[in-house]
């Protein structure tokens, strides 16, 4: 671990020294007069280190990303026969296991062969990690002695360093934009692989989920059982009712919340009260499952008996009305800040025309806030959906189809941590089926978007 912060630290000192060469030698060529420069000499200096280290700096991500590939490929080609003589559902943990043996992390006893492929690793990663240091340190040299000569009165270092860091922001959107594509293929390839093994209808409209009875085989009789136990219904319908839960608990605390902060609250009550009520989205979701298991489930299920109620100790009720309380936040801060942004003259105005606080309130300042409103309700619904820790500990695993709040529910989150448990193998119809799931909350969540953009779009036309 610290040997792995020796590179950073060691550009992070090189850049700063680097920095300071040429901007003491944009101060030495003008003779101190920097006004006959054509740049201050701190660009001179962010110039002369953007030439010395960058192209360091891509060669080693470059390698960083291909490393682990390319010392497969060379241990591979290496050993020949005797890896394609290992079975090819085991070659994928017989590799990672040469890589952890190669870095002193032992799994029992290890095979020769194993010991084989450790060293391999082990020799290729010392000789590339000297071929990549030299040819790191001679690109820094030679960038080095080309950016200290071209260092002048003339040269247009601001130029170049604004161009240099148009083109860093640039790469880090694409980066964001390809991260996000590749997370979308994944879920679709995964997914295609998945339906390959279960219909699609019977997936999404199948009324019994239990992955664990998955039939592995090839034919028919494998593609009709497990079409008969991955109907996801159960899981969709579980989502949903603990997502209801929680947001008819959250939606009117948090707007009642921020109406009261923003128009009715006193400056020494807002001051107070706001970061108090902002207290409840840091505390982690491991707390609120505490909560909601020891407290809130007991609770329910005490005061069900004294009415002749039948609640669950897991019940679909614990796990949204904990689950209420956590995105009161996002609703309560978000909507505060957008009922604030209201000009004030709608107010006037309302006034002006005889209504009172309240119609002003509910007449004019929510409708011109609705756009806010409907984001803040659409990021709570969203951040619901994907939690999971909550929903483990107060609701439970049991996939039942039912709208009956008082019973233990699942939804999609938790059955994609329970499937992934443990050293899975990823050509599975079960562990597949985590991937289904994924597509289907990402498709949910993007629909969800979807709406509230359009909401904002036709509603701030109206108000701009």
């Amino acid at each position: 671990m610290i040997q792995s912060l020796y590179i950073p630290l060691l550009f992070l000192v090189l850049a700063i020294g680097i920095f300071l060469i040429g901007r003491s030698r944009a101060i030495s060529i003008c003779n101190g007069q920097i006004i006959e420069l054509h740049s201050k000499p701190a660009f001179h200096g962010s110039y002369l280190m953007l030439y010395a280290l960058a192209p360091a700096l891509i060669l080693s991500l470059i390698w960083l990303f291909s490393s682990h590939y390319l010392s497969e490929i060379y241990v591979v080609s290496k050993l020949g026969e005797s890896f394609t003589s290992i079975p090819a559902a085991e070659q994928t943990s017989f590799l990672r296991q040469a890589r952890a043996l190669a870095n002193d992390v032992s799994f029992g006893e290890p095979s020769d062969l194993l010991k084989q492929a450790s060293l391999l690793f082990a020799n290729f990663a010392n000789l590339t990690n000297k071929i990549i240091a030299i040819t790191s340190a001679s690109l820094i040299l030679i960038g080095l002695w080309f950016g200290y000569k071209n260092i002048s009165l003339r040269l247009r270092a601001r130029q170049f360093v604004e161009r240099s860091i148009m083109v860093l922001l640039i790469s880090a959107s694409v980066v964001a934009i390809l991260t996000t594509i590749g997370i979308v293929f994944s879920l679709i390839f995964e997914s295609y692989r998945f339906f390959e093994k279960v219909p699609f209808l019977d997936f999404l409209f199948g009324l019994n989920w239990s992955p664990q009875s998955a039939f592995e085989g090839a034919g028919e009789l494998a593609s009709t059982r497990n079409s008969e136990v991955f109907g996801a219904i159960p899981v969709f319908a579980g989502t949903l009712l603990i997502t209801l839960i929680a947001i008819s608990i959250a939606a009117p605390i948090g707007l009642m919340s921020a109406i009261y902060l923003s128009d009715y609250a006193s400056l020494r009550i807002r001051a107070f009260a706001k970061p108090l009520l902002e207290v409840l989205a840091g505390i982690p979701t491991v707390v609120y499952g505490f909560f909601a298991a020891l407290s809130v489930a007991p609770f329910l299920r005490g005061a069900g008996e004294n009415v002749g109620l039948v609640i669950s100790s897991e019940s679909a009720m614990a796990a949204g009305f904990v689950m209420g309380i956590m995105i009161i936040p996002f609703v309560s801060s978000l909507s505060d800040d957008v009922i604030n942004a209201v000009p004030q003259s709608l107010r006037d105005g309302s006034s002006a025309l005889g209504a009172t606080k309240s119609e002003t309130i509910v007449k004019v300042v929510l409708p011109a806030a609705l756009p806010g409103i409907v984001s803040a309700l659409m990021l709570a619904i969203s951040r619901a959906i994907g939690e999971t820790m909550i929903v483990v500990m107060a609701a439970g695993m049991a996939a039942k189809l039912t709208m009956n709040p008082f019973e233990a529910v699942t939804t999609v989150t938790v059955q994609i941590v329970t499937l992934l448990v443990g050293d899975q193998e990823f050509d599975s119809a079960k562990t597949l089926a985590v991937f289904a799931l994924g597509l289907v909350l990402f498709c949910v969540t993007l629909t969800l978007n979807i709406i509230a953009l359009s909401v904002i779009k036709k509603y701030r036309e109206q108000y701009d």
